[in-house]
């Protein structure tokens, strides 16, 4: 939890670490939180937000199961980044729901705190059919079926976490997702979903 934009009291943040590290505990996906002032002197906080994800190798040692979740105050946006493990697994439709019920909402209550854990606990909780070590497989039928039912009840939780800080910014990129608020579309490159601050979701 970095919060550089110091829109976040102490209790919301620990609330917000809380499940960042439970969600890491269980499935091995690391979800980092960052508020900015501004994205300056990038032109969109999808481009900071990509970059930052390469920089800091979010999700690296979990083979590319990163969520960044980053907040820009003075352009009112926010923006999701996923691992490519992570693409197929939170889907647009999820992050639409977030951003119409969360993201949109709070430039305009400026409930940051709020709108920012409820958030969290969204892509904690979409992430949660990950396995913590997807490359080890059970060889009897039994083993299988349990895997998933834990993966289904996964999806269900909602977790609470703790995250060691981070200093500010950059380091170096790697391939993922991005969604946000305050861009439209679908984007080529790194690719993104986008949509506006002012209530209209996702084109």
């Amino acid at each position: 939890m970095n919060d550089f934009a110091e829109i976040l009291d102490e209790e919301w943040q620990s609330h917000i670490r809380g499940v960042c590290k439970e969600l890491e505990t269980r499935t091995g996906v690391e979800m980092i939180v960052v508020t900015i002032p501004t994205v300056n002197p990038f032109p969109h906080a999808g481009d900071y937000a990509k970059e930052l994800y390469e920089k800091w190798r979010i999700g690296t040692a979990q083979k590319e199961q990163g969520i960044l979740l980053l907040t820009s105050i003075k352009e009112r946006q926010a923006v999701v980044v996923l691992g490519k493990t992570l693409i197929p697994i939170i889907g647009k439709p999820q992050l639409d729901t977030l951003s119409e019920q969360h993201l949109i909402p709070m430039f305009e209550s400026k409930n940051y705190g709020e709108a920012i854990y409820q958030t969290v606990v969204g892509l904690a909780a979409a992430s949660g059919t990950v396995l913590k070590d997807p490359t080890k497989k059970k060889k009897s039928n039994a083993g299988f079926w349990m895997n998933v039912a834990a993966a289904s009840a996964m999806f269900f939780a909602l977790w609470r976490f703790t995250r060691p800080e981070r200093r500010h910014p950059f380091q170096r990129w790697r391939q993922g997702e991005y969604w946000g608020t305050g861009q439209g579309g679908f984007g080529g490159g790194f690719g993104g979903f986008g949509g506006g601050t002012s209530g209209q979701g996702l084109s």
